[in-house]
């Protein structure tokens, strides 16, 4: 069983609604944009209200694991990079990826965060979150064109012009991302 790595841990169990968002809320207030919080609840009620929330707030709910009576529920607080510009020269669909996914001389390099990552992606796509990019660019194989995505395609622009910067000569940005990939998906086996 593998697991999914959040930023931070919340501990909501034995706590009644509305006591898990509320605690939710304060955690998300103290925790920076673009990072995972797993709320550990007992309430089975919070797998709806959690999510419902997160939603309505403008976060990302990854999903929700079942650990006997635990509910490990995952968020990815809002980074407000939906409207960075995007500035990497080498862009490419969803469905001009998909269409080179059995093509041997690619690799798929997935920037989300590993929460992100554990419940949807590519298969055969390798998770590098963009924070550990810089120190694990010597997996890649600069031989190969990298397909670079995330959920909407700004924090692979980013990797994607770091990549490039490091000498990474086919390096593509993949819009619009995760948020509309339509091709197939795996998520690790929990």
């Amino acid at each position: 069983m593998s697991t999914i790595k959040a930023n931070v841990i919340l501990d909501a169990k034995g706590l009644a609604c509305p006591m898990p968002i509320v605690k939710t809320r304060k955690a998300m207030n103290d925790l920076d944009g673009g990072l995972v919080l797993e709320i550990q609840a007992t309430d089975k009620g919070s797998k709806t209200d959690i999510k419902a929330w997160a939603e309505s707030t403008g976060h990302q709910y990854l999903g929700t694991l079942e650990d006997g009576d635990v509910l490990k529920h995952f968020i990815r607080k809002s980074a407000n990079d939906d409207h960075i510009e995007k500035t990497h020269p080498n862009v490419v669909n969803n469905q001009e990826l998909e269409a080179k996914l059995n093509d041997e001389n690619i690799m798929v390099v997935d920037v989300r965060e590993y929460a992100e990552y554990g419940f949807n992606h590519i298969p055969n796509s390798l998770s590098i979150p963009l924070g550990e990019l810089e120190i694990r660019m010597s997996e890649l194989d600069k031989n190969k064109e990298i397909y670079v995505i995330c959920r909407t395609g700004n924090r692979s622009d980013l990797a994607a012009r770091k990549l490039a910067e490091n000498g990474f000569q086919n390096v593509y940005n993949v819009i619009p991302g995760m948020t509309e990939w339509t091709g197939k998906t795996t998520s690790l086996n929990f």
